[in-house]
């Protein structure tokens, strides 16, 4: 019993326990860990040896999540970007994981896509409001706002109403309602 409790405040066991469960950058990991276990030495070594083996990697972690983020959730560059600052990971992985993951994935097919799928929900008529609404939910998918124009102005179905309104005035209308 006494081994238990001596494992459970060990650093390096805690953060396998937690590396075995998913993916952490390293400093992700270790603001986890001097939040479990304050003040703790061991956790320096715990991160050392973790990278050593090859267990922490911002750079794998970077490429990996960047392209699972890009494929699987249809998040345009800006957005992924956002995820891996939040996931803290060291910003000289960022845009090479980035540049990585949109030579796999096709970002304007990828707004496209995204674009089809937001539309099945959108009763017609398409007024300004609710293109509106549809091109600030583009934006926060991380996508740029001219390729959202482009790609919006691109369906004929709502043509008339992008060519109406400009993207400045769709912001404007989207942040007062």
């Amino acid at each position: 019993m006494a081994r238990g409790k001596q494992a459970a405040a060990d650093p390096y066991a805690a953060a396998l326990r937690m590396l075995a469960r998913r993916a952490y950058s390293v400093a992700e990991l270790r603001r986890v860990l001097e939040r479990k276990f304050p003040k703790d030495p061991g956790i320096r070594e715990a991160i050392a040896r973790l990278r050593q083996l090859g267990y922490l990697d911002d750079k794998k972690f970077a490429e990996h999540y960047a392209s699972s983020l890009a494929r699987n959730r249809a998040f345009g560059r800006y957005r992924v970007r956002r995820e891996l600052k939040a996931k803290l990971v060291d910003y000289r992985h960022i845009e090479p994981a980035l540049r990585q993951a949109y030579e796999e994935t096709n970002e304007p097919e990828l707004l496209a896509r995204v674009l089809e799928k937001k539309l099945r929900t959108v009763r017609l008529p398409v007024t300004a409001s609710k293109l509106s609404s549809l091109c600030q939910s583009l934006l926060r998918h991380g996508f740029r706002a001219d390729d959202i124009m482009k790609a919006v102005r691109a369906r004929s179905e709502l043509r008339p109403v992008a060519e109406a309104a400009s993207l400045t005035e769709l912001e404007c209308e989207a942040g007062q309602g």
